[in-house]
């Protein structure tokens, strides 16, 4: 009988360890004029700082197939110039910088499949 309880409790053990979903699953390219990420499971949050001149456009394509993705674009502490909280739907859009400076976005996807692309594109 002790026999068969092990057996179960290790059975159990593996089930619960592979039904586990990770953070992140998925490819990330990062500098300091994009972020591509292309993924099968985002849990988490990841930031990217860019360096914008004024005038230059954030060009941001998001992809959604499964789950929720939030997203917030940020000069140093003054108010969000875009952000969106539990989005499930695909988009695509620009978001001009008014002015120089570093920018930070943040995406934090919720069990979130799918792909996003914040790109800077010089004014110039």
């Amino acid at each position: 009988m002790k026999k068969v309880i092990d057996i179960f409790s290790v059975l159990f053990l593996i089930t619960s360890l592979t039904a586990c979903s990770p953070d992140f699953n998925g490819s990330r390219t990062g500098n300091n004029n994009q972020l591509i990420m292309e993924y099968t499971a985002f849990n988490t949050t990841d930031t990217q700082d860019f360096v914008v001149e004024a005038g230059d456009i954030i060009h941001v394509e998001i992809v959604i197939e499964d789950g929720l993705l939030s997203y917030k674009i940020q000069k140093d502490d003054d108010e969000p110039v875009a952000e969106s909280e539990s989005i499930f739907y695909s988009s695509e859009f620009d978001v001009e910088a008014e002015e120089s400076g570093t920018y930070t976005v943040t995406v934090t996807g919720e069990k979130a499949k799918g792909s996003i692309k914040f790109v800077v594109e010089s004014a110039k």
